[in-house]
């Protein structure tokens, strides 16, 4: 795994051990930043279940101003913390060792708002469905934010969903990325 573009192209990122993450494959990434095309500089990003924390050093490494990285699991938070390091990005990011929704609540007291919001949660949870509702409720992104969600192919997301409209959505073999903004 490495970063694909940017200031840091070429860098190699860490992945935490085990089976519970699944880093997201640089063809997948190459392919979700060159549908995003030019990222908003200095943009404020959220990777929510961030796991190695690739695709939140991907967009730092294309000119975001800053990442906050949302993960419970205590190897990530070690892995993307040393990712940071490496990479040189450590003044960037923001690490919170908490579950998705919980930080989504940090946010919105903070009255801390996104540009873009980075969701690959684990497969089989409904946690996607759960996560786009606290996020319209707290209203954590701007208005023409993008949802980016990370999926297993077989689930078949909404066209509209709390007030977010699908702008697009692609297939990479058994996983799928959807696009959203709001309505």
């Amino acid at each position: 795994m490495r970063v694909i573009s940017g200031s840091k192209k070429g860098f190699r990122l860490k992945s935490p051990k085990g089976k519970d993450t699944r880093p997201t494959e640089d063809r997948i990434k190459e392919s979700l930043f060159n549908i995003l095309r030019n990222i908003i500089e200095n943009s404020i990003v959220l990777d929510l279940f961030a796991g190695s924390g690739s695709i939140g050093i991907e967009f730092l490494s294309r000119g975001s101003g800053k990442v906050y990285f949302v993960d419970k699991s205590l190897d990530s938070i070690r892995c993307i913390k040393d990712n940071l390091d490496h990479t040189g990005f450590k003044d960037k990011g923001e690490i919170i060792k908490n579950e998705a929704i919980k930080s989504i609540n940090f946010f919105k007291k903070k009255d801390i708002r996104f540009d873009y919001i980075f969701i690959d949660p684990p497969y089989g949870h409904n946690l996607i469905d759960k996560t786009l509702k606290k996020i319209y409720e707290s209203n954590i992104l701007v208005q023409e934010g993008i949802i980016i969600l990370e999926h297993e192919k077989d689930l078949i997301l909404k066209e509209n969903i709390y007030n977010l409209t699908k702008i697009d959505y692609r297939n990479y073999g058994h996983k799928s990325l959807s696009f959203y903004t709001k309505k």
